[in-house]
Order: structure tokens, then C-alpha cells, then sequence
């Protein structure tokens, strides 16, 4: 009964979460491909773009911790229909820039209105999900950052195509045209998003007190209320490590379009490129978090994931222009999302209920700073350098802080090896 009930559980929830963020993270990246034109038409420089590309994490920064809260008060289904019609709403209108000033204020928005998405449905699925298989549950939500790759990466490039149509450049089609399956989607999510396990109308009460039952079986988390989850030293220990990941996530990601572009490819055949690197990243990120579910540990699983990415990323620096460069990108990406899959099933083994949407929102938020400084960098570096080579090297010292930290914080601040044992008592700061 019980293997049943997950399994129908994550059949009816994770396809239909993972198709919500695969247009989430698309509306986050797609600026990396309107980049291959929209660049040139609006006069925005290297360093510039590193900007327009990382003000969207700054927006997410201030109002991540509250969406979060609310989303926890109000339900999922509501706070994540809100969601999703203003972050369309927002990326369609992206269209419409004019130039680096009016990029900021829209990417800024962009932030503001999407804050809360990512942790909100990390929190919600430890509502339906125990600890020790929570990881592989993330790891399949989280495969839609490949998935968004593999799909959007030529769809963009196609769209690119459309210049002209209408008296609109491509980049304009391709805001408009992408912003518009999250708008859609946010009255799907009124439909067909149950806010827990107790308001599923495809469960019947057998199955619901199975699944209680198994949840309310784990150990006790050490915080469930807001206040005294921030006196936790867990919770802001685990936002540097964290930090690390998204910084290569979207310093690679954003760019990484332009990066392929850059060796001689076509803007359709970039697409594929792309697609491609992100295809290998998502088989590697699934096994790993089947392998941290099975040994039943995390901490290690992250360490040497990061240094996997991070391994990826020097070779990559080294290899630039050539074909290694590519294989050597797709093993940084591929570490890079392994890392990040098996990192949040950590702080949900020790928060529950209120202190788990305010203490995940507040990890994410904090390391999420790395999406601003990652994009940056890379586009700051390429203007002080002439290449990609000193910005994928900096990326990749942000994954060994990952791994270094990771092992650290779990070491001293009580993170077992197994999921099962965070009852260990954690030093408030």
C-alpha cells in the first residue's frame, strides 16, 4: 500500500510540477539566447549583459523568504497560480526593452514576481514525500532545468528566426511567445494542483492514511515555527555551499549559449549544441540522486558531485574552441545539477512546516546572490580578458568551495551521513 501510494503520488504531482518549472526556468534563461541578437540591436555590451542577466536574482532576494511563508499559509495551489500569471505577465513584456535600463527594471521584476516558486515546491514535496526518498523526487523536479534546456534551446534558436514578422525583432517573438505557457499554465495549476495529500480528490481515505501515516512515522524535526529556525546555525551554513552551486549554474547557463556561438556554430546549430550538453546533465543528475537515496547520504554526495562540475569546468577553460570543450562543459553542468539535486533534501530533514518554507526560501535566497554575481562575472571577466577561459575558472573555485564547505558544515554542525539521523542537536549562531 505504501510503495503504492508514492508511486501514484509522484505519477499525478512531479509531471505536471516539472512541466510548471520547465517554463519557470525557461522564462530565467531565455535572455541568454535572445542575447545572440537582441545584444547587438539594443547596444548592450559584455559586462552589461552580465548585469541584465543577474538583476533577476536581486528581485528574488528581497521577496523570496515571504512568498515562501505565505505559500505555507495560504496553500500551493493559490500562491502558486499568483506565481505564475505575474512572472508571465512580466516576461512577455520583456519584449518590449529598450535598452539596458528598462532590461534591469523588467529582469528585476521578473524576480520579484517568481520568488518563492523553486522553494515553494521543495517545501511541498516533503509534504508528500519521506526523507530518505525525498532526493530522487527532487532530482526528477529538478531535471527540468535539462528538460527546459533540451526543449528550449532550439525552439529559441528557431524563434530567433522570426525576425522581422510583424515589425518584431526574434528576441521580441521569443519573450512573447515563451512568456506565455506560464501565464496559460497558472490557471492549470488552480485545476489540478492539490495543496497536500489531505485535498488530493485521486487518493482515497485508504491511501491517505497510508501516506500520514509513513510521513508522521519519521523522526521529529528540530524546528517547525519560523523565529527559531533562524537561531539555527544549519541554515545559514548551508546557504554557501549552496551559493557556489547557482553561481556555476547560471554563470554557465546563461552564457552558455554564447559560449558555443563563440566556436563557430550556427544560431540553430547552437540550440542543439546546447540541447545536448543539458540531455547529459540530466541522465547524471538522476543516477546521482538513485545513488544518495540508496546508500541513504547526502553530504559526500554533494562534495564530490561539485568537484565532478567543477573538474568539467577547468577542462572546459583549457579546451576552449575545440570539441573537448563541449564533452568538458556538459561534465561541468552535469556535476554542477547533480550537486544542487541532492543538496535540498538537507534542509528539509531537520525543518518542518512553517520553519521549512521560511528556512528552505531563506537558504535559496541567500545563495541565490550567486545568480547575480555568476552571470556578472562571466560577462566582466570576458570584457577584461577577451574569453571565457578566467570566468569558467572562477566558476569552478565556487564549486570546490561547494565541495569543502559541504563537508565542513556537515561535520560540524551535526549533518549525519544518513538522512534518518538529523535529530542530532545543531548550535543556534
Amino acid at each position: 500500500m505504501e510503495k503504492s501510494v508514492f508511486a501514484k503520488a509522484a505519477w499525478r504531482i512531479i509531471p505536471f510540477l516539472i512541466l510548471l518549472y520547465i517554463a519557470n526556468f525557461l522564462d530565467r534563461v531565455n535572455v541568454g539566447f535572445a542575447a545572440l541578437t537582441m545584444n547587438a540591436d539594443l547596444g548592450i555590451g559584455a559586462e552589461a549583459f552580465g548585469a541584465v542577466g543577474g538583476m533577476f536574482f536581486l528581485g528574488y532576494f528581497f521577496f523570496e523568504v515571504p512568498s515562501n511563508v505565505i505559500l505555507e499559509k495560504v496553500g500551493a495551489r493559490l500562491w502558486i497560480f499568483r506565481i505564475m500569471l505575474t512572472w508571465g505577465l512580466v516576461s512577455m513584456a520583456t519584449a518590449f526593452a529598450k535598452g539596458v535600463t528598462s532590461l534591469l527594471v523588467l529582469r528585476f521584476l521578473l524576480g520579484v514576481t517568481e520568488a518563492g516558486f523553486f522553494p515553494g515546491v521543495v517545501f511541498y514535496l516533503s509534504l508528500w514525500f519521506p526523507s530518505e526518498v525525498r532526493a530522487r523526487f527532487v532530482g526528477l523536479f529538478l531535471c527540468s532545468i535539462s528538460v527546459a534546456n533540451i526543449i528550449g534551446a532550439p525552439v529559441s534558436s528557431w524563434i530567433l528566426q522570426m525576425e522581422g514578422a510583424a515589425g518584431l525583432h526574434g528576441w521580441q517573438w521569443l519573450f512573447l511567445i515563451e512568456g506565455l505557457p506560464s501565464f496559460l499554465l497558472a490557471f492549470a495549476v488552480l485545476r489540478f494542483l492539490p495543496n497536500g495529500p489531505g485535498d488530493a480528490r485521486w487518493l482515497d481515505d485508504g491511501e491517505r492514511a497510508a501516506l500520514a501515516a509513513r510521513l508522521a512515522s519519521e523522526p521529529p524535526r528540530k524546528h517547525e515555527a519560523f523565529w527559531p529556525m533562524l537561531r539555527d546555525g544549519r541554515v545559514w551554513a548551508l546557504a554557501l555551499p549552496d551559493f557556489g552551486i547557482v553561481l556555476s549554474t547560471y554563470g554557465l547557463g546563461l552564457w552558455l549559449p554564447q559560449i558555443v556561438k563563440g566556436m563557430g556554430y550556427a544560431t540553430m546549430q547552437t540550440g542543439f549544441v546546447v540541447a545536448m550538453v543539458y540531455v547529459a546533465s540530466s541522465i547524471v543528475s538522476v543516477l546521482w540522486c538513485l545513488s544518495s537515496d540508496r546508500a541513504q547520504e547526502r553530504v559526500r554526495h554533494v562534495g564530490v558531485a561539485a568537484l565532478f562540475g567543477a573538474a568539467g569546468l577547468v577542462a572546459a577553460a583549457f579546451t576552449q574552441g575545440t570539441v573537448l570543450c563541449i564533452f568538458a562543459l556538459a561534465v561541468g553542468m552535469a556535476g554542477t545539477l547533480a550537486a544542487i539535486s541532492v543538496f535540498w533534501a538537507l534542509p528539509s530533514g531537520f525543518l518542518g512546516r512553517t520553519a521549512a518554507a521560511g528556512g528552505i526560501a531563506l537558504i535559496n535566497s541567500l545563495a541565490n546572490l550567486g545568480g547575480f554575481a555568476g552571470p556578472y562575472l562571466m560577462g566582466w571577466l570576458k570584457n577584461a580578458t577577451g574569453g571565457y577561459g578566467v570566468g569558467l575558472g572562477v566558476l569552478a573555485c565556487g564549486l570546490i568551495m561547494t565541495a569543502v564547505m559541504i563537508l565542513l558544515v556537515g561535520r560540524a554542525l551535526g549533518f549525519p551521513a544518513r538522512a534518518r539521523a538529523f535529530d542530532k542537536f545543531a548550535p543556534p549562531l
